[in-house]
């Protein structure tokens, strides 16, 4: 089968109908030495149907992919378990195929939902109001940079290196032509320098952005960050990148964090190749007209019937270009849908129970390491840093782990400019299993 639709009598309908005799007509504006014979090139004949099926099926067994492979690979990105009925849900027409609510009546059901996920987005990181929502947890902080700028008529930024690196460098993108001063803190090794945060914030400062758990996994007190805040009158913007650790840690509004952003894609949502992610958005009631994106809002009608509406939409399809927070032109609609579904079914003792077994797993990596392969010091939730001797030590055990169909870590250097090329970045989360750990560990006692 040829998979060519149209018949030569088809075609030739249809030349006729334009007013051409060949088909290479169309062409002429294209330079003649670029165009390509006919039979020139050397392809292979063509496939049954169920010839096709069968070689791309072979082909991609060939791919090594977390379903194949024992996964310990964080750095913002974390292979956790997704129920069945999320992809049900979202694969439902009725979502799948939704875009923007621009008219309430006949949207009912996709802003019901953003609205149950901002509802739930708020609880989970006990704030007062989420959006709906950002593309993903890079764009988040770098939003949420511009959204402190606004709130204060300040044009410094502060934001610790122990940030995600893309997330500093997409903000940092974005700050780059709007005047004002982007300070980087320094970090302590592979963790937050609090100290180091704390001065570099001032009366002109606009917020500080901190990582918790930060880019290295670490656990730390907010306390001190906030009080310098409240002195200054900056504002404490909260990242984070796996949204189950708060199932089991503080919450970052329990430290009164004014802003709140990080990555959904924890919350039911796969890895993707790196996207589609969600960018989740909260902060308090007093940024609320600041905030970027759009709020849904639940009120009631001429007769008393409950119905839910955009109360808030600060896009500039919505508004005067001019009074736009933000110029973003589309949504993660179907990717809310995904994370409400998720926190719909595991609930409160859910989250718990994924947090608590993705830490516990850290915990056994960590306490079962070979004495030539040292672990970060400190408090950490599910990632950590595992420094090796040297770079051949590192690379051997990587190349080991592989052949045993684990992907062992993420080399820092990859991610983080001018780490030592000695360390490597490795996550856990409830898809690690004891005899996952084991055969780590068992790998690493050898990599000298």
């Amino acid at each position: 089968m040829g998979f060519l639709p149209h018949t030569g009598a088809d075609r030739s309908a249809m030349l006729e109908s334009i007013g051409i005799s060949d088909i290479n007509e169309l062409f002429t504006d294209i330079p003649a030495g670029f165009h390509i014979e006919a039979g020139s090139l050397d392809l292979p004949a063509a496939l049954s149907e169920a010839g096709i099926v069968r070689k791309f099926t072979r082909a991609s067994e060939q791919n090594r992919h977390a379903g194949n492979h024992t996964h310990f690979l964080g750095g913002g990105t974390y292979h956790h378990f997704i129920p069945a009925v999320v992809d049900y849900i979202i694969s439902r027409g009725e979502f799948l195929t939704a875009y923007t609510p621009y008219q309430p009546e006949i949207a009912q059901g996709t802003l019901q939902v953003l609205f149950e996920y901002q509802t739930m987005a708020a609880r989970l990181l006990d704030m007062d109001i989420s959006n709906a929502s950002m593309y993903d947890a890079a764009t988040a902080v770098a939003e949420a940079a511009l959204t402190a700028r606004r709130a204060t008529r300040r044009d410094r930024i502060v934001i610790a290196g122990s940030v995600n690196p893309r997330y500093r460098n997409v903000t940092g993108n974005y700050l780059a032509h709007l005047g004002g001063e982007t300070v980087v803190a320094s970090c302590a090794g592979f963790a937050t320098d609090i100290e180091s945060v704390i001065s570099a914030i001032n009366e002109t400062t606009a917020c500080v952005i901190v990582q918790y758990p930060d880019f290295y996994g670490n656990v730390y007190d907010l306390a001190d960050i906030r009080k310098k805040c409240d002195e200054t009158g900056a504002l404490m913007v909260v990242a984070f990148s796996d949204a189950s650790a708060f199932g089991l840690i503080r919450t970052p509004g329990s430290f009164g964090a004014d802003i709140v952003v990080g990555s959904g894609q924890a919350l039911g949502i796969p890895m993707g190749f790196g996207g589609p992610h969600l960018g989740i958005f909260t902060c308090t009631q007093k940024l609320l007209r600041q905030m970027p994106g759009r709020v849904c809002g639940m009120t009631h009608d001429a007769n008393d019937k409950r119905g839910f509406v955009l109360t808030l939409s600060t896009r500039e399809q919505h508004i005067r270009r001019e009074k736009a927070t933000s110029n973003i032109c589309s949504n993660q609609g179907l990717m809310c849908t995904a994370a409400a579904t998720y926190m719909t079914l595991m609930g409160d003792a859910g989250l718990k129970c994924v947090a608590r077994h993705s830490a516990a797993a850290l915990e056994m990596l960590v306490n079962g390491l070979p004495a030539h392969v040292q672990a970060a010091d400190g408090a950490h939730y599910n990632e950590t840093v595992l420094s090796f001797a040297d770079r051949n030590s590192r690379d051997d055990f990587l190349t080991r782990a592989e052949s045993g169909s684990i992907f062992a870590g993420i080399p820092l250097e990859k991610l983080e400019k001018g780490a030592e090329p000695k360390h490597l970045l490795v996550a856990t989360t409830e898809m690690v299993e004891a005899d996952d750990i084991n055969r780590y560990l068992e790998l690493l006692g050898g990599a000298r």
